[in-house]
């Protein structure tokens, strides 16, 4: 199991890969140049079959290809991978496995996933969903999160250099481990899911944040991994909340400074943090009265 410190794995946002300088004018008429989130294709095989090509900034392609095997439920645990091969020339990841996989029903059924950058899920997305407990005992301190939205939100990333992408972060308590980011947040998910994978990390005491929605699919693919806290600085979708609390998720939303809105798994909330009381409509001021009394 890899040991994790804060940021073992962050935005590189000095990477020329990554973003490209480009000319225009602004509202007012004069030239600038400002730096914009780089795409490009990338082709997943699994052992000899063509998977999908997905539209991605191009970093970990490792990572991306295998969390988006496991999160489509083509790879399980007990699944032995032998090899990971990234050819750049070709935008091409082949991930191969001890045994063949049968993944041709998985195939067969698609979902468009919701958001920008849309995903495509394989297969039956609730496949697996009920079959996973949660651990329970997990906790979360307000305290500890105040920090670590702090820290995230203060760190070098590609969304402050050039925008236009989305960010997920594997985080313990108040210490942001492993920081993705990509154009889209399926993506973003998917390489800490496929981090997650190849270096053995339990998600039991983790906690995992997004810049995205709370929708049914990151809820989903929260549970698939294992980790019983999601957190957002956005909002959430009805069926979101519902399968949150279906599973005994801790569903945290509008969470920015010291704002937030939980609508699923409250009893993992410690509140030991002290607010100023303020409601600006991403708090629930009568859960904060309650501390207090």
């Amino acid at each position: 199991m890899a040991k994790l410190k804060e940021f073992s794995v962050a935005p590189d946002p000095d990477d020329q890969r990554l973003v490209e300088r480009i000319t225009g004018t602004d509202h007012d008429k004069n030239a600038v140049t400002v730096s914009v989130t780089v795409e490009r294709a990338l082709t997943l095989y699994l052992n000899s079959r063509e998977i999908v090509t997905m539209m991605t900034i191009g970093d970990y392609p490792e990572y991306l290809a295998v969390g988006y095997l496991v999160n489509q439920n083509m790879l399980s645990p007990e699944d032995k991978i032998t090899g990971i091969d990234y050819e750049e020339d070709i935008e091409t990841v082949v991930v191969r496995t001890e045994f063949e996989s049968d993944f041709e029903e998985k195939l067969a059924k698609k979902t468009l996933t919701s958001g920008c950058a849309m995903g495509t899920v394989f297969g039956d997305l609730m496949e697996k969903f009920d079959e996973i407990n949660l651990p329970d005992a997990a906790r979360i301190n307000t305290s500890d999160l105040f920090t670590l939205l702090k820290k995230i939100n203060t760190a070098p990333s590609l969304y402050l250099e050039a925008g236009a992408i989305h960010g997920c972060v594997l985080a313990e308590g108040d210490k942001p481990l492993i920081y993705m980011e990509d154009v889209g947040r399926h993506n973003a998910v998917d390489k800490i899911a496929g981090y997650m994978r190849l270096e053995s990390i339990d998600g039991a005491d983790k906690i995992f944040y997004t810049t995205g929605r709370l929708t049914s699919e990151m809820v989903i693919k929260t549970v698939q991994m294992g980790i019983p806290i999601l957190v957002s600085r956005s909002g959430f979708t009805a069926w979101g909340v519902n399968l949150a609390r279906q599973a005994c998720l801790t569903l945290i939303g509008r969470a920015r400074g010291q704002r937030f809105l939980a609508l699923a798994g409250e009893h993992r909330i410690v509140f030991d943090a002290q607010t100023d009381g303020e409601a600006d409509g991403s708090a629930n001021p009568a859960r904060m009265n309650s501390k207090k009394a």
